[in-house]
């Protein structure tokens, strides 16, 4: 398989740290590191967990920019509370153009993922022209959507909240992916309970997981079923692991 994946992406860091004493300046906890790990974060996200399904290296290409974004997580070690979030490098992202050369590997990959985070990378018109080129087409993004913008695509993905927010043409909700946590996922009013849900532990890039692991069984079997079930085994095994895992 010939897979591009269009969007940003990041490097994730979580600060894993103790936390024993409030601080004597303010009510706040005082947090002492323990272990920090890291991890493309993201559309690089997306890359990894297709690597994990068995996608070889060669085979995906990855379009993002070339600003280095970092999520910094200070998170709990015993509870895995995350006490706070701290974004860099968001600031003057650059707009990927479609060039000829571009175009011309839209046309033959068999399957594109537009994972967007809506920072400045990919336009409206972009979204909308590799939905139009592309032979299989799924977006995840965070950008509010309307008809026009994903009529050409062959699915979207997007979790409870995104979905509530969501006014599209009634012919158009039968390339709605909703994924509900560990409930499992929806499509086309059809639910699909996970089939092994475990403990939450961490949710942090779930929703890349079940993207790559529903693009992954869809290429192989054109079956949005057995697809769906896929994606929710894989996503059940990443939710129960810390930070931003693979299955």
């Amino acid at each position: 398989m010939k897979v591009i994946v269009i969007g940003e992406t990041c490097k994730d860091r979580f600060v894993y740290v103790d936390t024993k004493r409030l601080s004597p300046e303010a009510p706040v906890p005082v947090l002492t590191p323990i272990e920090t790990t890291e991890n493309k974060g993201m559309s690089g996200n997306v890359v990894e967990n297709l690597r994990s399904l068995g996608i070889r290296l060669d085979e995906i290409t990855h379009w993002h920019q070339n600003q280095q974004i970092t999520k910094i997580r200070y998170v709990d070690k015993k509870s895995n509370h995350m006490f706070i979030r701290v974004d860099e490098g968001e600031s003057d992202i650059e707009e990927l153009v479609l060039d000829n050369a571009k175009i011309n590997e839209l046309q033959k990959a068999d399957a594109v993922i537009v994972s967007d985070y809506d920072k400045g990378f990919i336009s409206d018109g972009v979204i909308k022209k590799i939905s139009q080129i592309a032979k299989f087409s799924i977006i995840d993004t965070k950008r509010r959507l309307g008809s026009f913008l994903i009529s050409d695509f062959d699915f979207v993905k997007l979790n409870e909240y995104e979905y509530s927010n969501l006014n599209i043409d009634q012919n158009l909700t039968n390339k709605i992916l909703i994924t509900l946590g560990n409930k499992g996922a929806k499509h086309n009013g059809i639910l699909y309970p996970s089939p092994d849900p475990k403990e939450t532990i961490d949710v942090s890039g779930a929703g890349d997981t079940f993207t790559s692991a529903f693009t992954v069984k869809y290429l192989e079997t054109k079956d949005i079923r057995q697809s769906i079930i896929f994606a929710n085994e894989m996503s059940a095994i990443v939710v129960s692991k810390r930070g931003v895992a693979t299955p």
